[in-house]
């Protein structure tokens, strides 16, 4: 019997780390499609330097950006599903009519094995609720039969983290919980009320990391980042918009970004380019913060 190696896939981080993207960062671009693919470029970039938050802010609170907000943490909660769950799990909406623009995210919670066969004891698996009786439940795994989760009553079409236990037929699981996992299994979506000042604030992160033109080049200061990131157990790293960066969003509020995040650092110094869009500030900032992992 095929069991399941957790240690083949990538941990999770030991500390939380958490993006706060601004509700315009798509607002620059007029068309649908364009709009998913960058809302993508976020996702992608989440996933691959392990973010466990992905928080959504307004940054003209004066306005209503409830269409935006509702279009980015759409296409990112559909993005995060794996691929077999979605049609369970999502309507056609609007917002996703171009979801197949959509780069897959190839992280655990996302597997390619879509039989029974290629399944393994100890393996876990995102599923969706099918049905339930007195004493259990029916979940779809992803594979060509439900699986049974005995002993628990599930509430049907709620989505569920299980455990393989048994291949042989009938498939069984045990309902898991997501923390339980040492693998990265993917990351969370939020939409924040409160403006970037009152988020940063009211969240107590022990580390505020704002990526800004006007910070210090991040490699003036990288030795106390790297230190201060090592001991946080939970960091915000924050981005601004297209036409407006973290001071003055800060601003808005009246309030001075320097009080706000405990390091604002330039990323890309000497940039050759007028501006750098929020998503490609995304990768060039986690990826460097990411070396602190080593």
């Amino acid at each position: 019997m095929k069991t399941f190696d957790d240690s083949l896939l990538q941990l999770k981080r030991r500390n939380k780390l958490s993006v706060a993207i601004p509700a315009s960062f798509v607002s620059d671009v007029p068309h649908l499609r364009e709009k998913t693919f960058r809302i993508g470029l976020v996702g992608r970039a989440s996933a691959i330097f392990r973010v466990d938050d992905v928080i959504v802010y307004p940054d003209f609170p004066q306005t209503d950006q409830r269409r935006d907000i509702n279009l980015i943490a759409t296409v990112l909660s559909y993005m995060e599903t794996p691929q077999y769950l979605r049609r369970r799990l999502f309507k056609i909406q609007p917002e996703l009519k171009y979801a197949g623009v959509l780069p897959p995210l190839r992280t655990s919670h996302h597997p390619l094995a879509d039989r029974t066969q290629d399944l393994k004891v100890g393996e876990f698996r995102e599923g969706v609720v099918l049905s339930c009786s007195r004493d259990s439940s029916q979940v779809d795994v992803g594979v060509e039969q439900p699986a049974l989760v005995a002993g628990v009553k599930l509430k049907t079409n709620t989505r569920v983290t299980v455990k393989i236990t048994e291949i042989r037929k009938p498939l069984k699981a045990v309902l898991t919980n997501p923390k339980e996992i040492k693998a990265y299994w993917g990351f969370k979506i939020m939409v924040s009320e409160h403006p970037f000042g009152r988020l940063a604030k009211k969240e107590q992160f022990d580390l505020v990391v704002a990526t800004s033109r006007k910070g210090k080049p991040i490699g003036i200061v990288v030795d106390e980042l790297a230190k201060r990131w090592k001991q946080s157990r939970r960091t915000l790293v924050a981005f601004g918009a297209p036409t407006q960066g973290l001071f003055e969003i800060a601003a808005r509020e009246h309030l001075r970004l320097e009080d706000l995040a405990h390091f604002i650092v330039n990323a890309i110094p000497e940039q050759g380019t007028e501006t750098v869009r929020t998503e490609e500030a995304l990768y060039a900032s986690l990826a460097l913060l990411n070396s602190f992992e080593q």
